[in-house]
C-alpha cells in the first residue's frame, strides 16, 4: 500500500509556518501548521471548532472565495488544510494573514453557533479563535514563509 504524502514530513523537525503540502492538477493543498508536532501543545477542540467556522467563512467571501475549496482541522490537533485552485503563494498567504486579522476583529457570536447551524454549537469560543489567530499570525511572522518543508 502507497503511503499518503504527508506521512513523508518529518513531524519531529516541523515548525508552525505554512507550507504547500501537495499540489493536484490545478488544486493546491497548503498545511497550515499551527503546533509544532508531538510536544503535547495541541489545539484543544473549542479552539479549531471556532477558528475554523470564522476562518472556513472569511476566507470563502474574500478575494479568494471562488476557488477555495476546503478549510478543515487536521486530526492530530496542530493545524489545518486549506485547499485552493489555481492558487498563487503570495496571493493565499496575503489572504490568509487577511482573513487572522479579520478573526481578531471579529465581534459577535462565532457564524454558526446555533443548534440548526452547527452539530456541536455549544463548543465554539470566539476568545480561543482570537487567541489562536494571534499566535497563528506571529507564526508567520516569526521566519520567512518559504512553502516547502524543511528536510
Amino acid at each position: 500500500m502507497n503511503r499518503i504524502q504527508s506521512f513523508s514530513i518529518n513531524h519531529d523537525k516541523l515548525l508552525p509556518g505554512l507550507y504547500v503540502s501537495r499540489v493536484d492538477g490545478d488544486v493546491t493543498t497548503y498545511d497550515m501548521r499551527h503546533r509544532r508536532p508531538n510536544t503535547g501543545d495541541l489545539l484543544d477542540n473549542a479552539t479549531l471548532h471556532s477558528l475554523e467556522h470564522l476562518f472556513a467563512t472569511y476566507i470563502r467571501n474574500g478575494e479568494l472565495g471562488p476557488d477555495i475549496l476546503y478549510f478543515g482541522p487536521m486530526g492530530c490537533q496542530t493545524g489545518f488544510y486549506l485547499l485552493v485552485r489555481n492558487a498563487d503563494n503570495a496571493r493565499v498567504l496575503a489572504e490568509v494573514r487577511r482573513t487572522m486579522q479579520k478573526i481578531l476583529e471579529h465581534e459577535g457570536p462565532v457564524f454558526g453557533a446555533s443548534s440548526r447551524e452547527c452539530g456541536n454549537y455549544i463548543n465554539l469560543n470566539l476568545e480561543c479563535a482570537q487567541k489562536e489567530a494571534r499566535r497563528y499570525l506571529a507564526e508567520l511572522d516569526a521566519r520567512p514563509v518559504t512553502f516547502t518543508y524543511e528536510e
